[in-house]
């Protein structure tokens, strides 16, 4: 094993250009494929936030008692598809009204014709199309709510063009990851073409194959690890400069650690993947 590893290390010595060559390739590989991924849990965490910020408001009939009203909460609390609940009673929904309209109804009529509602907030598992509408189904037929009131339209479409970008960037990630391991692929083999005299000497004083491709492959991790810890220092340096722009989304967990993890695993994975299938075709026979 020791050998290996020396060998590993001569490699890098022996052909710093094909090293250099590789370790860019590597990098450049390893950021567009970062990049897609952080895209996609952009736009996963983005569709969450909103999901997580679905309302509907159920509105109570005028005559509606406080028993009653108190029965229809202990429902609604009971109801596995709501995350929470705000009851605004008739004063409050006054005060919203003149709040948002900054018009005061109160001037003009003497009681308030506002009704009290319910306003719930969807789990993110519930707030799909198809469940909305039977909530609302549901909801609707409860004793003592006058109307449920669900801004479907505008919701319906910013979840349609999420998932609708979401289809792209899969795409884009499947064309970028291709893209990349060609490219590592490509220096692969000049790399095993350039030593193609040195491996065949190998073979004629009986090495074994393991010790003809485990070198090349440590030598391929350790240019995914240098290519990782790059590509980890240019995200980090992109999530702070563009720090209050990513609040501004919600995305700031991008700096849990396991994403982190995630661009570093990325190189080594590659390297490895590529270093296989580029000596795959090398074997014992001179």
């Amino acid at each position: 094993m020791l050998f290996i590893i020396k060998e590993s290390f001569k490699l890098i010595s022996r052909a710093k250009i094909s090293f250099i060559l590789s370790l860019i390739s590597t990098s450049i590989s390893v950021v567009l494929i970062a990049a897609s991924i952080f895209l996609l849990l952009i736009s996963d965490e983005m569709e969450s936030r909103i999901k997580k910020n679905i309302s509907i408001n159920i509105f109570l009939k005028e005559e509606t008692e406080n028993e009653r009203v108190k029965e229809i909460q202990n429902k609604l609390n009971d109801a596995k598809y709501i995350s929470s609940i705000v009851y605004i009673d008739k004063e409050k929904a006054a005060e919203n009204f003149i709040k948002e309209t900054g018009e005061d109804f109160r001037k003009i009529l003497d009681y308030n014709p506002l009704p009290a509602s319910f306003r719930i907030f969807l789990r993110e598992e519930y707030a799909q199309t198809d469940s909305i509408e039977n909530i609302i189904a549901s909801l609707s037929d409860i004793e003592g709510v006058d109307e449920v009131v669900y801004q479907h339209q505008f919701i319906n479409k910013i979840l349609t063009q999420l998932n609708n970008i979401k289809q792209y960037i899969f795409i884009i990630t499947a064309a970028l990851v291709l893209i990349s391991i060609y490219i590592v692929y490509s220096t692969m083999l000049l790399i095993i073409n350039s030593k193609y005299d040195e491996l065949e000497t190998m073979k004629l004083v009986g090495a074994k194959i393991s010790t003809i491709k485990l070198p090349i492959i440590l030598n391929g991790i350790l240019i995914g690890i240098f290519a990782g810890l790059i590509s980890l220092g240019l995200f980090y340096f992109l999530f702070h400069y563009f720090d209050l722009f990513m609040h501004s989304f919600g995305v700031s967990s991008l700096y849990k650690p396991y994403y982190l993890v995630i661009i570093i695993l990325i190189g080594p994975l590659l390297s490895i993947f590529v270093s296989v299938i580029s000596l795959r075709k090398v074997n014992l026979k001179v």
